[in-house]
């Protein structure tokens, strides 16, 4: 953060709202206390995402931290509730996920910035004044995680996704069409896609290549 985003960054974190998602009593005293530290001093903690999803409807506040593997409910569910209610909110995902599907949805959700557990704490003020800023924020780790992964235009849409956990489980076009309620032609082109982006030869290569990218679990299409 250079000289001038400190200063901006001074008059501005005083103002704020910030809601803590978390089911860690640590994480959460040590984003308020850091928080606390720069100036915002209206910090409510949640250690529960039904706590926060119940008030929404009366309270919203300018920045929520969000972790999305809460045992509550689901934290895309929390973010989808968010944007329901206050479509511009700005949030932050504080996740030790990876997975390049779960990457995905928090992309397509349009999260204004992801941090990673194993990220310095100190990096969420960088990202509090970067999506004040009207920008989105990726953590240094994260980066890394889109550079390994090699995610650009050849990572699956969420609908190919939905496809794809489909034709694991063994569904015909028609049936998938039918679930998804779409043309059969829209899976066929879908499935094109996939076997493109897959590089897969037959239907068990992409399933395959599928489990092991990341894209889908065994859970998606087995009893386990």
């Amino acid at each position: 953060m250079n000289d001038n985003m400190k200063i901006s960054a001074a008059y501005r974190l005083r103002d704020l709202s910030v809601a803590i998602v978390d089911d860690h009593a640590l994480v959460l005293e040590g984003f308020k206390s850091l928080l606390n530290k720069h100036g915002v001093n209206d910090v409510v903690t949640f250690s529960k995402a039904a706590e926060l999803m119940d008030i929404l409807p009366a309270h919203g506040f300018d920045i929520y931290i969000v972790d999305i593997g809460m045992p509550d409910v689901n934290g895309f569910v929390l973010i989808d509730a968010i944007r329901e209610r206050y479509a511009d909110a700005r949030i932050i995902v504080n996740t030790i996920h990876e997975e390049i599907w779960l990457i995905r949805r928090m992309l397509d959700r349009g999260v204004n910035a992801i941090l990673y557990k194993t990220t310095d704490f100190s990096r969420v003020i960088e990202a509090i004044v970067t999506v004040l800023n009207g920008e989105r924020y990726f953590c240094p780790e994260y980066r890394k995680t889109l550079k390994r992964l090699d995610i650009g235009n050849d990572i699956p849409s969420l609908r190919e996704i939905e496809v794809l956990r489909d034709i694991a489980r063994g569904y015909t076009s028609k049936e998938i069409a039918s679930h998804l309620f779409v043309s059969e032609n829209t899976v066929e082109s879908h499935r094109k896609s996939l076997f493109s982006k897959l590089k897969a030869r037959n239907i068990a290569d992409l399933v395959m290549k599928a489990v092991a990218m990341g894209y889908i679990m065994p859970s998606d299409y087995t009893d386990e």
